[in-house]
């Protein structure tokens, strides 16, 4: 190969002593082809001599080696030399920092270090609360877009003689280079939790999810849980929150949102839609609940928290209270004070549907809480003062 090139290198020089100053086309491709050839020739080599070593590190872990009782005269040994059980027990303890440190070693330990059993659990134990089917539709179109356009990157290669010879091997290295010289050997997949993980965590992946009090606790938001786009910040371990506009006002980002104020969307209907109700027959006094309400019919829903009322003719007690057999259901709202139009409303127990005005705003569909966790997070952001 470097004989065939040196001589194809003393053709054009003469042929260019003997020819018009000006080189043909194809000419000049031959020429960078040459020259990209001696410059990734050292880098080449390097390559080659240390995927050498690992393949000879590797069919060692193979041969049956003899128990040594000195661990002296054994020599040093290598962390590929251990068992693949062990290796994996020790990688599964690191750090997601350190697991991506471990994966630029050598090849070997870099397959199992982006592996996606090795990322199931950080992606789990840091990501599993806000991540709902949402935010994995829009991870998967992430992807579909992420290889649709190296897919087209990859299409649009070098046309003319220097792309046709790109195309044969053993020049095939050539296109990468050519296409693009800062790319890596082996790229991260982009469909792989560890790059999932990644990109949740550099914050170039915003996902959808919900944040309570949004507007950093707005009185007219408290006890409320919007829809939102989130990207993550590290260097502060909070979120900017991205709101979608609504009426006549624009998208508002929502900085240093805390982790405790966000959830993954407990249902999938969008926020511009009526929730379809499935617990009504089964709401009691006592229950805790959340319901859609909106501003007006171009504002998103928000998701509202309250409790199930008794109605006015009953006293109460719980032994005598008939208030499930009613169609009527009250709800209220004790976060504001006695007597605010905002303390109580009712719906329809048998035929329910979005209900309410301009001037009180409308009320959506109703989802009753069952998880001791929900309650618990709506009782942590009780506002200290009661609104009116």
């Amino acid at each position: 190969m470097l004989f065939f090139f040196i001589s194809l290198l003393s053709f054009l020089f003469l042929s260019k002593s003997l020819a018009p100053p000006r080189l043909p086309s194809w000419a000049n491709e031959l020429l960078l082809l040459w020259f990209l050839f001696l410059r990734e020739l050292p880098s080449s080599l390097v390559e080659l001599l240390v995927d050498f070593k690992t393949q000879i590190a590797m069919s060692s872990k193979k041969k049956v080696v003899p128990k040594v009782e000195n661990v002296e005269a054994a020599g040093e040994m290598s962390v590929l030399d251990l068992p693949d059980l062990a290796l994996e027990c020790i990688l599964g303890k690191l750090s997601p920092a350190g697991l991506c440190n471990m994966a630029g070693v050598c090849s070997s330990l870099r397959d199992t270090c982006r592996s996606n059993h090795m990322w199931e659990r950080h992606m789990r134990e840091k990501w599993g609360t806000l991540i709902g089917r949402a935010a994995q539709r829009e991870w998967q179109w992430f992807v579909a877009s992420r290889k649709e356009s190296n897919s087209s990157t990859q299409e649009g290669g070098p046309r003319g003689f220097l792309g046709s010879l790109s195309c044969v091997w053993p020049l095939s290295w050539l296109r990468s280079k050519i296409d693009s010289g800062s790319k890596q050997r082996a790229p991260l997949p982009v469909d792989s939790i560890m790059s999932w993980y990644l990109s949740l965590e550099s914050g170039k992946f915003w996902f959808p999810a919900q944040v309570y009090n949004r507007e950093h606790g707005h009185v007219g938001f408290m006890l409320s849980c919007y829809d939102a786009e989130l990207s993550y910040d590290c260097c502060t371990d909070t979120f900017h929150a991205r709101y979608p506009p609504h009426g006549r006002r624009m998208v508002v980002i929502e900085e240093g949102v805390q982790w405790e104020r966000l959830r993954a969307p407990p249902v999938d209907t969008p926020a511009h839609d009526l929730h379809v109700s499935d617990c009504l027959n089964d709401l009691r006094p006592g229950d805790h609940i959340e319901i859609q309400w909106r501003r007006n019919k171009e504002y998103p829903y928000g998701w509202w928290y309250g409790v199930v009322g008794h109605l006015e003719s009953c006293d109460g007690n719980e032994h005598l209270c008939h208030c499930h057999s009613s169609d009527t259901v009250i709800l209220e709202f004790n976060q504001y004070t006695p007597g605010s139009r905002w303390r109580r409303t009712h719906v329809n127990r048998k035929d329910h549907r979005e209900k309410g005005n301009e001037s009180d705003g409308f009320y959506g569909g109703i989802r009753k809480l069952k998880s001791k966790e929900e309650i618990a997070a709506w009782k942590r952001l009780w506002p200290t003062e009661v609104l009116e």
